[in-house]
């Protein structure tokens, strides 16, 4: 898929969140990338080809003091491995949808488990 397009279908996944949390996305880049990069592999302690949808970098709002002047926080969705997902049968934009989500929960300060127990709570 034209990461054109791609990036159009995160802009509308982006577009389905509540309002409440929208408001709250101050100084957040939510980016579009084909692979997560060395650095981002090494940091996630994962290896080449291993599955990651996105990743959250930043400082969660919940460990925040004094919070000014810095880079925004960032947000990176892969495409290939969404693409990836959506060939077995998946939609990829609800793929696209719910790990904008996911990264967003770790903005707001969830850890991995948490948001897990918030995933299986919205269904």
């Amino acid at each position: 898929m034209d990461i054109d397009l791609f990036e159009k279908i995160a802009d509308e996944a982006l577009n389905r969140l509540p309002e409440k949390f929208l408001k709250r996305l101050n100084n957040v880049a939510i980016v579009v990338a084909e692979v997560p990069s060395e650095y981002q592999l090494k940091k996630m302690r994962m290896r080449k080809g291993d599955c990651l949808l996105g990743l959250y970098e930043g400082v969660p709002l919940n460990q925040r003091g004094h919070y000014s002047n810095v880079l925004p926080d960032k947000i990176t969705i892969f495409k290939n491995a969404i693409e990836n997902q959506a060939e077995y049968g998946q939609d990829l934009k609800e793929i696209v949808f719910h790990t904008i989500w996911h990264e967003i929960a770790h903005h707001f300060g969830f850890n991995e488990r948490e948001v897990s127990i918030l995933e299986k709570n919205k269904k």
